[in-house]
């Protein structure tokens, strides 16, 4: 017998369509499996994760509704390594994220005009924050990448 977040699970993938979205309420779910909304924050962490291909989106105060969405699986691969190189550092050079925007431009995943705006939202002269830029820039651009998974 599966235990209620695989159940959970399930559900969730079988009314699922062919979208790369899907709007959910938390509530009206544990509702339906006699659960607290809390089991269901728990299996969409764990089953729906970034590291899955998904992403969770929330709205607060939207009366609990939750939309998950899927990482388009060809650009998903080289936007979550990076991301996870972003992790594993303290700090990012201006120089060392333009090396990666040109990657990004050069395998398409981005054009020569959203690398320009990339660019200027990370460099120097926007994060004006001397101290801590390089820990700001690589925190922006993590979320840049993420942002590039949504498309």
């Amino acid at each position: 017998m599966a235990n209620i977040s695989d159940e959970i699970e399930q559900f969730i993938l079988s009314i699922w369509n062919d979208s790369d979205a899907l709007q959910l309420s938390r509530n009206d779910l544990a509702q339906y499996f006699s659960v607290a909304p809390s089991q269901i924050n728990y299996v969409l962490a764990t089953r729906f994760s970034f590291d899955k291909g998904y992403i969770i989106e929330s709205k607060r105060g939207g009366g609990g509704f939750i939309t998950l969405l899927k990482i388009n699986d060809g650009k998903h691969e080289v936007l979550q390594s990076l991301v996870q190189e972003l992790e594993n550092i303290d700090a990012l050079s201006f120089n060392r994220a333009s090396n990666i925007i040109q990657r990004l431009e050069r395998e398409g995943i981005i054009d020569s005009k959203e690398s320009e705006i990339i660019k200027s939202a990370i460099s120097d002269k926007a994060l004006s924050f001397p101290a801590h830029s390089a820990n700001v820039r690589k925190n922006v651009f993590k979320e840049i990448l993420i942002g590039l998974m949504r498309r």
